[in-house]
Order: C-alpha cells, then structure tokens, then sequence
C-alpha cells in the first residue's frame, strides 16, 4: 500500500460481527475513520476470483453500489456501538437513487477501493445515505442509499 494512502483503523473483525454480511459477503476489509455522520472504509475484495457477485464476466459495476451500502450498515452499526446499543437494529436497504458509474467492471482494477458515506437523516425507523466509491482517488461510483429498520 502507498505512503499515501492511509490505514485503517479498524479491522474487519471490529466490525464484521455487527452486520449481516457473512463471510466473503462482507465486503469490507476495514474502516479509516468514521464518525457521527461519515465513515471512510476500504476494500481489496473486487479482485477476488471467489467474489460472491462475480459472474462469468467479471465483477461489473452495478455492485459497487453493495460496497456503498454495506458502508452505511458499518456506519449504522458503529453509530449504534457508539451510542451504548449492545446490539445494532437490523437495517433492511430498501432504495437506491441517483446511482452513476464511471466504470463498466471493477475486477480488472488493481488495488483498493475506497468507499465514503454521509448519513443524512437516521431515526428510529431508518436512514438516509450518500456514497460514493473511488478507486486511486477517481470516483468510479456514487448515490443514495434509503434503509428501514423493521419493526
């Protein structure tokens, strides 16, 4: 990794048992910072030959959009941590809007991904979120991620 580009402070393991993503489903590999309204994660996993959401063809974009919302589910999660919750409230994503790609396929790029999120509104019933991911400082991928919490 570059001297540039920073390290995360927090592993997978710190955050992996508070989300439902399992195992190579959980995309992310670790978190930079984060606080009450953004966090900064970071991937490698879009190169993995055994990525859950490649097929044939490789990883195509669309799914960088599972990258932004798995971010505002680590968020959500730290937020909950943060906050004294000794469980977070499962989140259930029920909208994307606004979703731009730059990239057709993300596999051929070598790499980390970064993956930013604002949270723009959380209460009791849910969240709404911006993301975006970048790969090498390019936005390669961006929009609005809506997330209820079931009753």
């Amino acid at each position: 990794m570059p001297d540039s580009l920073p390290a995360p402070t927090l592993d997978k393991a710190d955050f992996a048992y508070l989300v439902p993503h399992a195992g190579d489903m959980c995309l992310l590999d670790g978190v930079v910072t984060f606080d009450d309204a953004t966090i900064h994660a970071v991937s490698t996993t879009h190169t993995a030959p055994t990525h859950p959401l490649r097929s044939a063809n490789g990883l195509h974009a669309v799914h960088l959009a599972e990258y932004g919302a798995q971010a505002t589910a680590v968020h959500g999660a730290l937020r909950a941590k943060a906050a004294g919750a000794t469980q977070p409230r499962p989140g259930m994503l029920v909208s994307l809007r606004g979703v731009k790609l730059t990239v057709e396929r993300v596999d051929t790029l070598a790499g980390r991904l970064d993956v930013f999120a604002e949270c723009l509104l959380a209460d009791d019933t849910g969240a709404q979120y911006t993301f975006r991911v970048e790969h090498e400082g390019r936005e390669i991928a961006s929009g609005r991620a809506a997330v209820i919490h079931p009753a």
